[in-house]
């Protein structure tokens, strides 16, 4: 064995290691910040908010909006924080500090009610420390920027315990490729970084799964909800592509930020489910707990506040505001189909459904989202094939529209 190779292994556990650690220290700050924003001890952050006063709920994201955005106007005064796609491809190098600092406000802003998700932050973590971490091993570019990938990967398969999810988010996704050193690399990191995080995750799923009785019958549904879950997808990529994000400087981020946080903490008053980065809508369209008019709602100001976000200047995750997004479309047509109709729809597979075939068109990957859906739930193993269905149908929809607008253009 090459001592290169010996270099690389030892690389891919401090990876994996580092990954787990950063996927647990956002976790806990999350945590944290969630139980001082709504002052509870105990549930999970829709318990917390339904327990808060109409005051805390609305004051609340407006402190922490304002705390954050006052903490990136004096960041971004001082450096820049690129993207992380842009330190994966090595044009930038790895700002470890300011990706540590710019992680840190992500999860405050998240944790004091923002409509954003929380997976940005422990991916730019993750790769901020492994890059400490293996800057004294002899790695060459190539072997570098796998391990920076998979550290992303392995930092998002920690907070959510989805280390599958992980390691196809870093090989797809962040790397574009299949090729088996990249896509081992990413299972073994991904794998540990979970395995680490346990002592504060408890190897959690993040969704309940009801039980209840289902019906094969319902990879056919997915097929059909797939033009509905293309064309929110679609809407929802849009508006989050409209939006500037971390490029805004000015001190007008700090009332902007702020301004958004009062809006989602007014609107939580009527609709709990609203603060954080969508595992209560998640939660509760699992439970049959919306609905026709929350779920209508919820479909329309998710994404709303969401950019009201980014135009602010605010820096988060889209992965679960997209998920939350088509649940809420996926249960508002199994919902209007059981009252109406006199159907007895499953809205928990129903809603997921959608929820992946949104995924994939934001993410551009419907493996990834079809898995990331499954486990986050952990249903029976066979829905992960009607997942499936509904993330391929919807982004083949997509994909044969975008082939027949470039034919049209070309002609």
């Amino acid at each position: 064995m090459t001592r290169r190779a010996v270099q690389f292994g030892c690389a891919v556990v401090v990876v994996g290691l580092l990954a787990g650690v950063a996927g647990a220290a956002t976790t806990l700050l999350l945590h944290g910040v969630e139980h001082l924003t709504y002052h509870y001890d105990f549930g999970t952050l829709l318990s917390g908010v339904e327990s808060s006063s109409p005051v805390r709920r609305a004051v609340g994201p407006m402190l922490g909006g304002a705390l954050a955005g006052w903490g990136w106007w004096a960041l971004r005064r001082r450096c820049e924080v690129p993207p992380l796609s842009a330190t994966l491809s090595g044009q930038r190098p790895v700002p470890r500090a300011a990706f540590t600092l710019d992680a840190a406000l992500q999860v405050l802003l998240v944790g004091a009610g923002a409509s954003l998700g929380r997976e940005g932050a422990p991916r730019q973590l993750a790769a901020a420390w492994s890059d400490i971490g293996t800057a004294r091993l002899a790695l060459t570019a190539a072997d570098r920027r796998i391990l920076l990938a998979c550290a992303a990967g392995a930092g998002l398969g920690a907070v959510y315990s989805v280390p599958l999810g992980g390691a196809v988010f870093a090989a797809r996704i962040l790397l574009g490729t299949w090729q088996p050193r990249a896509l081992g690399t990413a299972l073994i990191t991904s794998s540990i970084a979970v395995a680490v995080a346990a002592p504060v995750t408890h190897l959690e799923h993040p969704l309940s799964w009801p039980q209840a009785d289902l019906s094969y019958l319902l990879g056919f549904l997915a097929l059909a909800l797939a033009p509905l879950a293309a064309a929110v997808g679609l809407a929802f990529g849009r508006v989050m592509d409209s939006a500037p994000t971390w490029k805004l400087r000015s001190w007008m981020v700090i009332p902007g930020i702020a301004a958004a946080g009062l809006l989602t903490g007014v609107c939580s008053i009527w609709l709990p489910e609203l603060p954080g980065n969508g595992r209560s809508i998640l939660q509760v369209s699992m439970s049959s707990g919306l609905t026709l008019t929350s779920a209508g709602l919820i479909l329309l100001l998710k994404p709303l506040l969401t950019t009201l976000f980014l135009r602010a200047g605010a820096v988060g995750g889209l992965l679960t505001p997209a998920l939350a997004t088509g649940a809420a479309a996926g249960s508002l047509v199994a919902l209007a189909l059981n009252q109406w109709a006199g159907t007895d729809l499953h809205v928990a597979a129903v809603s997921l459904s959608c929820a992946a075939g949104v995924l994939a068109i934001t993410q551009r990957s419907p493996l990834f989202a079809a898995l990331f859906v499954w486990e986050l739930a952990r249903p029976p193993l066979w829905l992960l094939l009607v997942f499936a269905v509904g993330a391929f149908a919807s982004y083949g929809l997509v994909e044969l529209r975008r082939r027949r607008q470039d034919a049209t253009a070309e002609a």
